[in-house]
Parts: C-alpha cells; sequence; structure tokens
C-alpha cells in the first residue's frame, strides 16, 4: 500500500508557487513546440555589469584564501561602498559598521524582515498594486496582510487618513516601494515625510523596497533622507537592476543599529556569508559615476519608445512620466482583464506581457511591459502582434 502524503506546514496554506515561476514553465513548454515566445513580461536586466566590475571579479577568485566562508555581514569595504553609495546618491549619512547590512539580494531582506519582527496576531500593510512577495513574507511569518490601495486618481500614492480608517490597531509593519513597481511611480520628499509622521505616530516599522531608483529617474531619493527616519524606518536596495548584476544576488538594508541586529539573528541562521570576490566585485560596481547610469538610462529610453509604440497598438493607456525597468498601462475598454488580454497574446501571438492582476486587485484592468529586451525585440513583438510577417 502506497504511503499517506507527508503534508506540508500550515504556514504555505494559500501560498501559490511564484506567478513568473509558472509562467515561464509554460512558455519553455510552448517553446519546445513552435516559434520563441518573446518574453516581454519580467525585469531581468539583459546587459552587463560595469566591466570594472567584472574584471575584479576575475581578479579576486584568483586568490585562493578567497573561497571560504565570510562574515555574516559582509566584508568591511563592501559596508563602506554602501555608505559611499548613499551619501553620493541620496545625500544620506550611513554608519558602515552599524547602519548597513549587506544581503543576498534585497528580496532575502524581505524575508529576514517579516521573520524578525512579525509574528502570529501581527499584521502588516502591503500596497495594492504592489511587489506579491510583501504579501507572501508576511504570510510566511504568520500575520495578516492588510492591502491599502494604490488608486490612479491619488497618483499611486497611499492615503494615509484612508488607511487609518481601515483599522490599524495590529499593524506593526508597513511596506512601502518608491520609485513604485508596477506603477513607475515616483515618491516625493513630502510623501516620505508624511509616512514616516505616520509610522512615528502608530508606532509602525516602516520599510521601504528601492531597487529602482536609479533607473529612468533624474532625481533619486530615499526614504532615509527624512530627518529622523532612521528611528523608524528600514530600507532595502540592491544592485540588481541599477547595475545590471540581478543574478549576482547582492543587496543591502539599511536602518538603526537595533533593528540590523534583529535581522542578523535571523540571517545569521541562513546563511554562511557572501562569495568574497563577489563582494569586492560590487564595491567596483558602486564606484560608477554619472556617465554609468546615463549609459545604463539611454538605452531604457529607446526601449521605452517602442514598448510604448506596443502598447498603442493595444489601444493601452499609460503615463508618459514612468520610473523604473516597466511600462504599466490601462487596457481598453472593450478588454474584459488584463490577465484575458495577456493569456491571448501568448497563446495567439506567442507573446507575453505581465497581466496587472498579480501585482493586487487593483491591477486587473492592467498589464506591465518589460524594458529588459533590446529595443530591436520589442519590435519584433509589435510585428508579430500585428501579424506583420518577417
Amino acid at each position: 500500500m502506497k504511503k499517506p502524503l507527508i503534508e506540508p506546514s500550515a504556514r504555505i496554506d494559500g501560498l501559490e508557487e511564484y506567478y513568473f515561476s509558472t509562467k515561464l514553465k509554460q512558455i519553455r513548454e510552448m517553446n519546445l513546440t513552435g516559434e520563441p515566445v518573446i518574453n516581454l513580461g519580467i525585469g531581468s536586466p539583459d546587459q552587463a555589469p560595469s566591466p570594472e566590475a567584472l574584471e575584479e571579479l576575475a581578479l579576486q577568485s584568483k586568490d585562493k584564501k578567497a573561497h571560504g566562508y565570510q562574515p555574516y555581514n559582509g566584508i568591511p569595504e563592501l559596508r563602506k561602498a554602501f555608505a559611499g553609495w548613499y551619501s553620493r546618491s541620496y545625500g544620506v549619512d550611513l554608519d558602515p559598521e552599524s547602519q548597513i547590512l549587506p544581503l543576498f539580494g534585497s528580496k532575502e531582506g524581505l524575508m529576514h524582515i517579516a521573520m524578525s519582527f512579525l509574528s502570529p496576531g501581527d499584521a502588516a500593510l502591503v500596497p495594492d498594486p504592489g511587489y506579491p512577495a510583501y504579501s507572501a513574507v508576511t504570510r510566511l511569518a504568520g500575520a495578516k496582510v492588510i492591502n491599502y490601495p494604490l488608486l490612479p486618481e491619488n497618483g499611486w500614492m497611499p492615503d494615509l487618513g484612508f488607511i487609518e480608517l481601515m483599522g490599524i490597531d495590529r499593524v506593526k509593519v508597513m511596506w512601502v516601494n518608491y520609485p513604485h513597481m508596477p506603477t513607475g511611480t515616483r515618491a516625493t520628499k513630502e510623501l516620505f515625510e508624511e509616512l514616516v509622521a505616520f509610522a512615528r505616530c502608530h508606532n509602525i516599522l516602516l520599510v521601504n523596497d528601492n531597487p529602482y531608483s536609479f533607473i529612468l529617474n533624474e532625481e533619486p531619493i530615499s526614504l532615509l533622507a527624512v530627518s529622523d527616519a532612521i528611528d523608524t524606518c528600514l530600507e532595502l536596495n540592491s544592485l540588481s537592476k541599477s547595475h545590471n548584476m540581478a543574478g549576482w544576488r547582492i543587496g543591502m538594508v539599511a536602518g538603526r543599529k537595533e533593528y540590523l541586529d534583529y535581522l542578523m539573528r535571523f540571517k545569521s541562521q541562513m546563511d554562511s556569508g557572501m562569495f568574497k570576490p563577489m563582494q569586492f566585485a560590487a564595491v567596483k560596481a558602486l564606484e560608477a559615476g554619472p556617465e554609468w547610469y546615463e549609459g545604463l538610462n539611454s538605452v531604457y529610453r529607446e526601449r521605452k519608445k517602442a514598448a510604448h509604440a506596443l502598447l498603442d497598438y493595444l489601444k493601452c493607456e499609460y503615463s508618459m512620466d514612468q520610473s523604473g525597468l516597466f511600462v504599466w498601462a490601462k487596457i481598453p475598454s472593450t478588454e474584459v482583464s488584463g490577465q484575458d488580454l495577456a493569456d491571448r497574446i501568448l497563446l495567439e501571438k506567442r507573446v507575453f506581457i505581465t497581466p496587472g492582476f498579480i501585482f493586487g486587485p487593483q491591477g486587473d484592468q492592467y498589464v506591465r511591459v518589460s524594458l529588459c529586451q533590446p529595443k530591436e525585440v520589442i519590435i519584433s513583438a509589435i510585428d508579430r502582434i500585428k501579424g506583420v510577417q518577417s
């Protein structure tokens, strides 16, 4: 007799496999039976890191002493490089010894924060639309997700008065993400000041996920630039988007020493330090000047024009003033939903764009197009959707 299946833990009840994980499986299967799918869905930068970073990685890897376990809080050189980056880019002074913790990408940091600060009975405020991982890590920590709506008529920014009316007695963490994914909305200094005051008033840990601030954004700002924000806030950042190092998994969290000490208690149970040559390479990447970001953005600006042309053909509406690696667009009234439109384009035209519903109910009537393909590929997607023969 076949033995009964071992049941999973309660913490993964209701937690589905990540949407892009399942979609990529479908795309791989489709690629086996016909013309390859053009993937305009995922924000994985396709350009290379800086030559200096690559050269440093190769150089450091030759050191036979570089391959052992490393400090849980990163090498001092990397923490200092992050501090210098924040000072130059955001005007924020951080102590590299106590206010910066390097991470295996900022997504790892979301889990560390949730597991270190949330318990069953607690709740977290999660943006809708927003990155699905905010809800996932909150649930994995056993806490309740309270979605707060971001509406186009409010510029995709939170209505703090409405959030108070929702009831926030059990809220311990508030996730925010500016520049915002998926809408591309940039924060203002005034918004960050209001958010910090709100968090301080209600004794909430405010967490800003900030990986997009250098992509198609002339004025990067940090939540930690607000006076005394460090007392009640954490900010995550990453080299994934800003330095074309998504697969390297190098990020950071900045904030008050006591908060980072809590995170370290959890993090130290999960890894044994980051590969030392990659840390030295990240130092080189973080030393890049304005010309690096301008080169990056000049490519994305051209791709964005092509993405606009694709969305124009689909009769979608979008704001010209979006930051980040994507274009967020409202579908025409003739369409049932963003999911219906995206699925039809995938199955009939073999082009994948992201339906907005995966970011929350507020995204149901939207789609998202990634800029992480060459301009020529995006133009090929337009031709394929139009039915133009190559």
